[in-house]
């Protein structure tokens, strides 16, 4: 996965009691949504009925990240913590670095359209495993300062089994648990079901260390995408694995103009672009209180999250079609920020 400091590390290693935990499960949480919005944005500068299979792929991986981070919050709730998730340092500035300071101080990550240059140079260097699996050309490079998010995952397995089930205190109806089907979103009540939890991440982010498949047929993130730029499915071969099978194809036509890093001061007051951008910074801002407080201890909330999920989408959709109007053949897109005011409208 991600390279981070490997300070964040030896600092889970260091905790010394289940409160010490707190600051890197929240900051787990912040790292696991950080990657939804450039991946959604991608996924939505696809215009309909074109490059469908590149579609598919990334909301495959989206809604794993989403799992992901459902299943971080719940081990928070489980152990006595609470997810904080509508307030406006949850969100990464985009373009930026992600938490953590992930991949170092050059490393940023933007809002932008489709490409495969931004699958290549940002996505698969987003989701690349601890020990990637050589497939086809792919090659992977030592970086000996840096630690990596399955170490930083792996260091939290440890520390949990080390302070034992007394630290799982908070029953888990507290918990989100009807948004993903049991076998992966499921009650996380002692060290054993916390350590399944991650490593379900940890697999559907990297893969094993000797298959990048996740399951039979479904490959990792960092394969997934590998898919997407080598325009072919992963298969195995004879002498391990490559991209040698269906086509995947690309169409450069079949994605909108989007702005780069589009934000509302951009556009002018009473446009169309400017009207639809501040309805989506407010459905997304609906959508983190709808999360906070379903990881809040009013669990069912989960339902309102998801019915915002799709109001988001038709907006985004909506951006994704509206001229920037600055002269340029460009489109508006979604600017992902925390209205404050708004929060305060509705809390």
């Amino acid at each position: 996965m991600i390279r981070l400091d490997r300070k964040v590390v030896e600092a889970v290693q260091a905790a010394a009691r289940r409160e010490d935990l707190y600051p890197w499960l929240q900051k787990a949480i912040e790292l696991e949504h950080s990657t939804i919005p450039p991946y959604l944005t991608a996924m939505f500068s696809l215009k309909p009925g074109t490059n469908d299979e590149i579609a598919r792929l990334i909301r495959s991986i989206v809604q794993e990240e989403m799992l992901h981070m459902t299943i971080v919050g719940n081990i928070l709730i489980a152990i006595g913590g609470r997810p904080k998730i509508n307030v406006p340092g949850f969100i990464p500035e985009y373009p930026g670095p992600l938490p953590m300071a992930i991949g170092g101080s050059t490393f940023k990550v933007g809002i932008e359209a489709f490409s495969q240059p931004l699958v290549h140079d940002i996505f698969m260097e987003i989701e690349k495993p601890e020990h990637p699996i050589p497939v086809k050309t792919l090659t992977a490079q030592a970086v000996p300062d840096f630690a990596t998010i399955g170490e930083f995952y792996l260091a939290l397995i440890k520390k949990i089994g080390e302070f034992g089930d007394p630290i799982f205190t908070v029953p888990a109806s507290e918990q989100v648990l009807n948004w993903f089907d049991a076998a992966r979103l499921f009650p996380i009540v002692n060290a054993k079901s916390a350590d399944k939890g991650i490593q379900i991440i940890i697999d559907e982010g990297e893969g094993t260390r000797t298959d990048p498949f996740q399951s039979p047929g479904d490959p990792a993130h960092y394969y997934k995408f590998g898919e997407i730029f080598f325009g072919r499915k992963i298969v195995k071969t004879a002498d391990g694995f490559a991209y040698g099978g269906d086509p995947i194809p690309f169409d450069p036509a079949g994605v909108y103009p989007m702005k780069p890093n589009p934000k509302i001061a951009d556009f002018a007051p009473g446009t169309q672009a400017r009207s639809r951008m501040e309805q989506f910074s407010d459905a997304y801002s609906n959508l983190l209180n709808a999360l906070h407080t379903a990881f809040n201890g009013q669990p069912a909330k989960i339902d309102v999250a998801i019915g915002l999920m799709y109001e988001l989408k038709m907006i985004a959709v909506s951006l994704m079609q509206t001229p920037a109007g600055d002269s340029s053949t460009m489109t508006a897109g979604p600017s992902f920020v925390y209205v404050g005011a708004l929060a305060e409208a509705v809390a």
